[in-house]
């Protein structure tokens, strides 16, 4: 058996509060622990040096990557495609991050948009504001959620959640994910990529909502094609990262009535460009990558870090950790 490795100097850049920079502290004891802002470059500089381990609040930097001796890097973020490097996975550095901190926010962001769709909530809104009763048939016309079909690409912390608000909806789910899994009593139709499923299950369905991770496969997983194949009354939602759609060819669907909306966290480009036309289309539904806070969001990733320790400590895989199957060139 192999000894743990070593562990004698931590980087930390992140922004938390001194007592829960304290947690992190006591987990890695006896190591020198180095917190610091990563705005202080001569601090970093210095501590990465001698650092086995870097806990960034930022993305992973070359500073980093060329450190002669971090072997794991823990950002805490969800989307790690910025670390996904073919250069990263050549040096065998091990990172992590912190997917599943915001799963429970991020699923409810992803229903607000579905349900504002269907409750036509922007015309209601419109007419209390102007002191209309009216327009009761027209709502009387829309279809609930329930009995509609719910297609979920990605099956983390946020689809599963997804799918559990689905199935609590009375909603038809279906999956598509990566890797074969266990089921799920919220999925009714369990899809995998690796067992050569494609996306024509979910293409078929009313409401398709985006939680995948951002990799080189997945780039433009939505494009002229995928729109095209979808249901003309569906709408699609995404809260993945925005390269996961063809950003033009969603205009160009929602504009010729191909899918009949979007809700929108997400952009090719963020912020979004004020002369973009997903501003001003009736069709869209727009929110600046920004999601409410889960009560507990920064424990959350405390605890990833910890239980991550141990694994590292004990040589196993560790939570959220990315491998050669995410790598991202594209972006």
């Amino acid at each position: 058996m192999s000894s743990p490795p070593e562990i004698s100097t931590v980087l930390c850049t992140f922004a938390w509060k001194p007592a829960e920079i304290e947690q992190l502290r006591r987990a890695f004891a006896p190591a020198e622990f180095v917190a610091c802002k990563p705005s202080d470059k001569g601090i970093v500089t210095d501590t990465l040096q001698r650092a086995e381990i870097a806990l960034l609040g930022t993305n992973l930097s070359p500073e980093v990557l060329d450190a002669p001796h971090v072997r794991w890097v823990h950002c805490d973020m969800a989307g790690l495609n910025g670390a996904a490097k073919p250069e990263t996975f050549a040096k065998g550095l091990i990172v992590s991050g912190s997917a599943g901190r915001s799963g429970p926010a991020l699923a409810q962001h992803a229903f607000n948009f579905a349900l504002t769709f269907i409750h036509d909530s922007v015309k209601s809104l419109a007419r209390q504001r102007d002191h209309l009763w009216e327009g009761a048939e027209a709502i009387r016309e829309r279809r609930t959620l329930w009995g509609q079909k719910l297609g979920i690409v990605g099956f983390g912390y946020t689809g599963k959640e997804m799918a559990h608000i689905g199935r609590a909806m009375g909603m038809h789910v279906t999956v598509l994910r990566r890797s074969p899994g266990s089921s799920s009593s919220d999925v009714d139709v369990m899809l995998s990529k690796e067992n050569g499923d494609g996306l024509n299950p979910i293409l078929d369905c009313d409401v398709v909502m985006l939680a995948m991770g951002l990799s080189d496969e997945t780039h433009h997983l939505f494009g002229k094609d995928q729109f095209k194949r979808m249901k003309k009354d569906s709408i699609i939602i995404n809260m993945a990262r925005g390269e996961s759609i063809d950003q033009e060819a969603l205009i160009e669907a929602l504009q010729s009535g191909e899918i009949a909306g979007a809700g929108l966290d997400v952009f090719e480009e963020e912020p979004l460009p004020r002369d973009s036309p997903l501003w001003d289309m009736t069709n869209v539904l727009v929110t600046p990558h920004a999601t409410p806070s889960m009560p507990d969001k920064t424990q959350r990733s405390i605890d990833v870090i910890v239980t991550n320790l141990k694994h590292y400590k004990e040589g196993r895989p560790l939570i959220n950790m990315i491998d050669e199957r995410d790598t991202y060139t594209k972006g």
